[in-house]
Formats: structure tokens, sequence, C-alpha cells
């Protein structure tokens, strides 16, 4: 008999398992078993595994489709039962090699099958059944190397592989078959005896060495009367026989299927422990990309193009994303599955960091630069994982403000604002047809189109029952509602003289600032004033923006406020019944774009919202899943739109607060020439040399400029975050310069100041920026909000005003009152404040540089993103976005995406 080890195998397996999923919560190893047909051998050794699954693995997945299996993360281990039973023909060794080797745990692909033929036994995975065998043989205490070993049988699933790893671990070895002549001479010889032939009892003890160790690999069915079901079970070796004389032999049934079942489940487990190593979050194995740098320094699109970019599919694979997570647009963007943040989950988060700057001016200060630099610094030169998750560029800056070259990255992409510019021209749509049907029909006919008989039945949508609901009417049945609530239900009364929802264009087009709309006959003489804004000034960028999921998403979309009824109620997309389609329109926008810097660190590309009417960040998606990848000590950096008094307070009090993440460090961009304007230096003009005040050395100015740097390292601080500040540095700064810059930044309170040349250098020229932000990650963050969101709406707009800004009060004119009174009625009052005001002064007015105080902030109108989750005062004369109009800055870092 041998020794009854099995179990200790299945413990021992037991416990790999659990100290997996203590290491990584959330991670089961998964075996998928395929079978063809319904051989009785076949479903025995089935049943086998499965029980033996269930006590080492919680989960067994049963699939039919190796593709499926083989890009399925959650499967670990997959085999094809042999033989195949089928009438059809079936070509095993296509149907074995199609298992990826990876995966193939019971050892049967070609690769797996040559390299163990070759003696690579640590690379590759070992049948089940001869790993068993080999078990059992060890079992024994005997000495394989040097003894002689017959194996009967020459499968490719036992025989042959059986042959070579007897060969391999040093036995003289011998195969035979059912054609050897002399097969009783052969087993009479062997040491060790494999039978694995397929035929019942066809080794007869009598041919076995005295002492020999007897490996049964059999299964075949005798008839037996004396048995319920009208046979029994024997192996290949006459088991009465043999056992007087063998020294070990394994019983036919209970022998070298439990064992094989057991090696099943540890190849899955190791299977299970390589995936982890090569897929572990936060172990990257990155390749870098090697900048030349030129000086001077080259055009943008000069530096794009300096290097070849790698496969975005190898990105990916750099950073832990698996194969079905990933869906390739071309060599150079992908988009990325939500089904990654779900995997990912139970993984710790990086470090947070969010890029802003001083007020910004013309002369800029490179946010988008620094941001790229950074993180470039982090990963390609301190070896650290590192992301940027960054906005997408509007197209209509690109061809308009910037003239930019075109470029993958200032296009379409993805065509995620293409996907917006679809759904919120449906919305507009939807609300001008809306009225016209309701100004053109009766209530019995809107009711009949609403809720069509379809074969003589009517049914509600789920998002007409939601619209009953909110009407008070709490009926299902069509037939069961009174005219009054049809009238109701079918008459959204909107007053046109509300609708705040316009048509948008991604493209600059002056002459659609203002338009006229139902000039068609068709619209029987509706008509009415409209407009088209750019698309990414659509709430429902906002929304894609502060979305965590698809659901999230289309629960926002559906809350979007596009009007009000003549009763002054809020008209929601939702009453529309256009939710449902929005969604779809948004499904692929709402996965984030990955693409890659120059020196090929990770970017998410995803949403572009204002930084003004909106929040002015990435998205809160992006942010998650790269929080997730990095892992615990890696490092995650985003950029807030224009200054810390608008991006970063909004990135504060409304990403952060919808997403739940929490900053640990803010790097505040500031550059000598534009804190020289904000020191009262001489206007600019494009196209114009600099004045000689901004080229050369101007201590007095510089300092002068620096109360607005002083205030923003203020702001920042008043959220409980270390600020790191970087001095953005150019060629014309002078030593003096930038150290007096850095001094004071630390003397306001930063963590610390640190001059870069990233712009000419890339990565190399922000290490010590990098390095910095490494040692801020480290101290105390005691992140806060600036307020409660259930504040009154003017206690809030007052708290920003006079702590961000610096104002002493606000003043609410007559419609901004009104629209306080009307949300806060409307029961919106109680989400967080988007300040849409100048981005370029602390104040409302442009032209005040520097740090003012004192001053009296006026409000003159407060519109409501209900959707996206925030109400936007406008602040003194900021305009709205329209198609020619924009605010919203292309992103220009060097990205290698032309």
């Amino acid at each position: 008999k041998f020794p009854c080890q099995i179990l200790q195998v299945r413990e021992r397996l037991k416990k790999q398992v659990v100290e997996m999923k203590e290491k990584f919560p959330g991670f089961r190893p998964g075996l998928a078993i395929l079978q063809v047909g319904n051989r009785d051998d076949s479903n025995l050794y089935i049943n086998m595994k499965l029980k033996a699954a269930a006590e080492v693995m919680p989960k067994l997945l049963v699939l039919k489709c190796i593709a499926s299996l083989n890009g399925d993360p959650a499967v670990h281990g997959f085999i094809v039962q042999l033989p195949l039973d089928t009438d059809k023909p079936i070509n095993t060794e296509k149907i074995t090699n199609a298992v990826a080797p990876e995966k193939d745990v019971d050892g049967l692909s070609s690769i797996n099958a040559g390299k163990l033929s070759r003696g690579d036994l640590g690379d590759c995975f070992i049948p089940c059944t001869p790993k068993g065998c080999m078990e059992l043989i060890r079992q024994t205490g005997i000495q394989v190397a040097g003894k002689r070993a017959v194996v009967v049988g020459r499968s490719k699933i036992v025989g042959a592989p059986m042959h070579d790893l007897l060969l391999w671990n040093h036995a003289t070895v011998t195969t035979c078959h059912s054609k050897t002549s002399t097969l009783a001479e052969e087993v009479g010889k062997a040491d060790i005896l494999v039978v694995a032939a397929g035929k019942a009892e066809m080794v007869k003890g009598e041919w076995i060495k005295p002492g020999a160790i007897v490996i049964d690999c059999g299964i075949n069915h005798v008839p037996d009367s004396t048995k319920a079901s009208g046979k029994r079970v024997v192996g290949d070796v006459a088991y009465s026989t043999a056992k007087e004389k063998a020294s070990y032999i394994t019983p036919v049934p209970g022998g070298v299927g439990p064992m094989t079942v057991a090696m099943l489940m540890q190849s899955t487990v190791e299977s299970a422990q390589r995936f982890l190593e090569k897929f572990q979050p936060g172990k990257w194995n990155i390749q870098y990309n090697q900048l030349t740098l030129k000086m001077p320094v080259p055009s943008d699109i000069e530096i794009s193009q300096s290097c070849i970019p790698k496969p975005i599919d190898q990105v990916a694979r750099e950073v832990g994303l698996l194969p079905d997570e990933v869906e390739l647009y071309g060599q150079t963007k992908a988009k990325v599955h939500l089904s990654a943040l779900k995997r990912l989950k139970n993984q710790p988060d990086g470090k947070y960091i969010v890029v802003t700057g001083i007020t910004p001016t013309p002369l800029g200060e490179g946010k988008s630069t620094t941001t790229v630099g950074l993180v470039q610094a982090l990963g390609a030169h301190l070896h650290q994982n590192v992301f940027a998750c960054v906005r997408q560029p509007s197209q209509g800056p690109t061809f308009g403000i910037k003239g930019m070259s075109c470029s993958v990255f200032n296009l379409h992409l993805t065509g995620d604002i293409h996907a917006i510019t679809a759904a919120n021209n449906l919305v507009a749509a939807a609300v001008d047809a809306r009225i016209f049907h309701e100004l053109t029909q009766t209530d019995q006919a809107l009711y009949n189109r609403l809720v069509p008989s379809v074969s003589g039945v009517r049914k509600f949508s789920d998002i007409q029952i939601r619209r009953l609901q909110k009407l008070g009417i709490n009926k299902t049945d069509p037939t069961a509602l009174t005219k009054e609530e049809v009238n109701l239900f079918v008459r959204l009364d909107i007053d046109p003289g509300t609708i705040t929802w316009q048509r948008v264009l991604d493209t600059n087009d002056r002459f659609l600032r203002k338009i006229t709309i139902g000039q068609s006959p068709t619209e029987k003489g509706f008509s009415r004033m409209a407009q088209f804004d750019i698309t990414v000034s659509s709430e429902i960028m906002a929304v894609l923006a502060l979305s965590d999921g698809l659901d999230d998403m289309k629960k926002r979309l559906g809350r979007m406020v596009v009007a009000s009824s003549k009763r002054g109620e809020p008209v929601t997309t939702d009453d529309l019944g256009v939710t449902g389609a929005l969604a779809v329109l948004m499904r692929d926008a709402v996965k984030p774009n990955l693409m890659q810097t120059l020196e090929g660190t990770p970017v998410f590309v995803h949403a572009g919202p204002f930084a003004n009417i909106a929040h002015g960040n990435s998205s809160v998606l992006a942010d998650k899943i790269a929080l997730k990848l990095v892992g615990k000590e890696g490092f995650v950096v985003t950029e807030a739109g224009f200054g810390a008094d608008i991006g970063m307070e909004k990135f504060f009090n409304i990403k952060c607060r919808y997403s739940g993440l929490r900053p640990h460090v803010v790097v505040l961009v500031a550059t000598v020439r534009a804190l020289k304007m904000h020191g009262g230096g001489p206007a600019v003009t494009a196209g114009v040399p600099l004045p000689k005040e901004y080229m050369e050395e101007n201590l007095q100015l510089l300092e002068r400029g620096c109360s607005n740097l002083n205030k923003q390292i203020q702001n920042a601080r008043m959220f409980g975050v270390p600020v790191v500040v970087a001095v953005n540095a150019f060629k014309t700064d002078t030593k003096a310069e930038l150290a007096l810059v850095v001094q004071l930044a630390k003397e306001a309170g930063a963590f610390d100041a640190v001059e870069c040349t990233h712009w000419a250098e890339g990565g190399k020229g922000a290490v010590a920026l990098a390095q910095a932000v490494q040692r801020a990650s480290q101290a105390p963050s005691n992140f806060r909000f600036l307020y409660n969101v259930e504040l009154p709406v003017i206690d809030k707009i007052r708290l920003i005003a006079q702590q961000i800004y610096g104002a002493s009060d606000i003043e609410l004119l007559p419609e901004a009152q009104e629209k306080v009174t009307l949300y806060t009625k409307q029961g919106f009052g109680n989400l967080p404040i988007c300040m849409a005001k100048t981005h370029l002064s602390l104040s409302h007015d442009p032209e005040q540089k520097g740090a003012p105080t004192g001053f009296i902030l006026p409000i003159r109108d407060i519109r409501a993103s209900v959707g996206a989750g925030f109400l936007y005062p406008l602040v003194g004369t900021v305009p709205c976005i329209s198609s020619n109009n924009s605010f919203h800055y292309a992103l220009e870092f060097l990205v290698s995406v032309l």
C-alpha cells in the first residue's frame, strides 16, 4: 500500500490559498474544466476534481469557451477533459493548444510538452497524472535516480510525459505499449512500473519483478452482476495477483486518481501564484524611453515626434492591466474598462497629488508641463510607480486660440467629446420636441404616443414609473389613470423662458452664439432664440468627470435640470424620458483613455470640464483606477484648472467630496515672469517682444508679486494639505530671482520650494521636485473641506469669497437672490458651490493682480448643474461660454501621441 499523503497535499494547498487571500483580499484561484461528451471515465475524474476543488478553492468555474477562459482573470487553471467524446471529428491537438500555456495546468499544450521533453521542469506545467505518479513514487522513499523504469503506454496525456519526467529524474526508462512483442519480459525488468495502456488488467501479476513499485493509471469498466450498476472499475494491472509481488501498488479506484486531482489543484494554486507575481498591484516592470535633449528647445511638435511611443498594449501590461480590461484604439491609445477598478477594489490606494498654480497670467505658469515633468521624474528617473491623470482638450481652442497642429491627443482621441455632443444635443432636441407636441396635441394623443398599445397591451417603462411616483401617482396600470392624472403625466408644461439647456459644438463658430430655431414650416410657427455652446461646457462633461461608475453616471444624467415648468418646478432629463438613451450614448465615454508621456510613463486622459462654470478637473474614475494600479507606495498626479483659488478649491470641495479621495500633496506652480506681472509689471501683447521688466532682474517687482504666491499657499494649507512650490524656471530668470521665490515660498508656509527645468529637460529637470513631493507625501495630511454643504447657499458663497479670494463680503444682485430662493425651494440648496469667476485675478476684476483684499464680490446670477452636483454662481462680468468664447485651454504637455 502507498502512504496516505493526499490529505496532507490538500491541506498544504488550502494553507497556501488562505495565505494568498490574506495578502490579496478578494482574490481566489479559479479552475475551469471543458468537457466534450459524456464518457464514464471522464465523468469519474471530473467529479473527483470538483470535490477536491470545493475543498481547496471556494469556487470552480465550469465554462465552455476557450478564448473566454484564456482572457478571464478569475480563471488561473484551465483543463480540457480528454479524450473528447463526440460524434463529430475534433482536432484534439488544436483544442489543447488553444489553451493559454500559462493556464494549461494539465500540461497538454505543445509548449508545455516541449519544455518538459527538454527538461525545463521549472518553467512548465507537467501533466497532472504523471505529476501525481511521481509524487506517489516519492512517497515510497525510493530514490528514482539510477532505477530501471518501464512505462506501458505512450499517450500524450500520460505515457509520453511520464517517460520524460522519469528520464529527467535520472531513471533509465523504457517505454512499451500494446504492440511491444516482449512486454512481459520488459515489465519483469522494472524497478518502477507505470501502466497507462487503457486495457483492463492487461499486465499480469506474474510479470512483475518482486519488490517493484507499481503505478496503475488505468480506469476500465468490466461487467459485474454483483454491482447495482452491472459493472465495476478495474485498472490496467491485475491487482489481486500483482499486490503479492509488488512492494507498493496503487489500487483502482482510489490510487492515482485522487493524487492526480491533488496535483491539478497544486498546479492551479501555482498558476494563481504566478498570476499574482506577474500582475501584483503596485509591482511594475516598466520600460522607459530615454530623451535626447536639444538646445535650443525645439517646438512642441518636434518634441512630441522625437520619440517612438511604446505600443499602448505594452503600457497596459506594464502597469498591471489585464488583456480583457483594455480596449485598443490603434497603437497609441486605449480605453480601460471599469472592471479593472472592481478587480482592484481591495488594493490600497497610492499617494494622491494635485498640481495647481498661482493666479494665471498671459505669460503662463506651466501647470501641464509640470504635471508631466513630475510624473516623468518620479517614474523614469526615481523608478516609482506613477500615473498622470489629465483633462482631454477641446477642439475649439485647438483650432482657435491655440492653433496647434493636428494630433491624436488634441483631436478626436477616442470620441468621448463627440459622445457628449450627441448626448447633449439629444436632450436639446427632446426639450423642443416636447414643447412642440404639447402645444399641438391633446392629452390623450400625447398619452397614446408616450404609452403606445403593443398587441393590445399598454405598459409603463421604468422611467415612466419614476415620473408617476414623482407626481405622487402610485399606479402601474396604464388603464387606471384618471383624466387629471393623464394630464399631469403627459404635460411637462416647460416654460420656454427658463430653458437653460443649449445645443453644443466642439468647434469655434462665432455665428452660432445666438440663433433662432424652429423656422421650418413643419414647426407650425413655434420658434425661439437659442445658442450653441462649446461641447466641453455641457453639464454632461461635468457629469462624466464626477461619476464613479456607469450606474452613478446614469443617475446623474437623469437628474440634470433642463428648464422649469410654468409652475416653477424643475424639469429633468428623466422627466423627458431620455436618461437611458443618454447612458447608451455615454457608455464608452465613461471608460478612461490610456496614453503615455514622451518618457513612457502612463497617462489617463479623461473628461475635460471647464474650470469656471464647472470644476475643471479630470475624471474621478481615472484617478480611482490609477490609485489602485500604482499601489500603496506609488503616486497619482492630477491637475486642477486655472489657479489654486479656482481649480484647486473645486478639486477639494467638489471632486474630493464626491470621490471620497483624500489628497496628500499640493504642487503649486509659479514662474518669475508671472509673479512680476502680479507685482505690477506691464501688460504683454501677443506677437510683441516682452517688456524689459520680464527679461531683466528686478527683485523688487518680483517680491511684490509674491503676494499672490503667498495667498495661494495659504489657500492650499487651509485644506490641511502640505504644499510644495514648483518654480518653473526660464532662461531669462536670474539665480537671485529664483532664490528669492524659493525663500519667500518657504517663509509663507510651503513644505518645500524647488527650482524646475522640466520644460527644457523633461523628467530630468523635475527630479528635485519629485524628491520634494516624495518627502511631503510622508508628512501628515489633515485634509478638511472649507464648508459644510448643509450651510445656506449664501453662507457657502461668502466663505469661498472671504477665505479663498480675500473679499470682505459678497453682494447678491436681484437675479442671484431669486435663484437662491428658487434652488433652495427646489431642494438644491445643499449642493456644493462652483464659482464661475475670472481666472485672471483673485477678485472679480481681471485687472487686479497680486493679492487684493477688502473688495465686495458681486454675484449677478446663480445657475444649477444638478446632475453634476453643484450650483455655479456667476461672479461679476464673467461671460457665459459660447462656441467661440472658450476659457478652456488645451493641455500643452509633452505626450507622445501625435
